[in-house]
C-alpha cells in the first residue's frame, strides 16, 4: 500500500512539472509560429554557391 502512495505522488509531482513547463512555454512565446518554420524548409531555395547573385554581379 505505502508503494501505491509513493507512485502516485511521484505521478503527480510529475505531471505539475509537465504542466508548469507548458505554462512556462506559452509565456516566453514558444508556440507562436509553428507553421513557418516548417514551410521555410520546404520552400528554400535551391541554389548552388556558383548560382548566388553576388558572384554573378563580381564577374560582370
Amino acid at each position: 500500500m505505502q508503494v501505491i502512495f509513493f507512485m502516485v505522488g511521484i505521478s503527480l509531482t510529475l505531471a505539475l512539472g509537465f504542466l508548469g513547463a507548458f505554462f512556462w512555454s506559452m509565456r516566453n512565446g514558444q508556440n507562436d509560429d509553428l507553421y513557418t518554420p516548417s514551410m521555410r524548409l520546404l520552400l528554400d531555395d535551391d541554389q548552388t554557391p556558383s548560382e548566388s547573385p553576388a558572384r554573378n554581379q563580381s564577374s560582370l
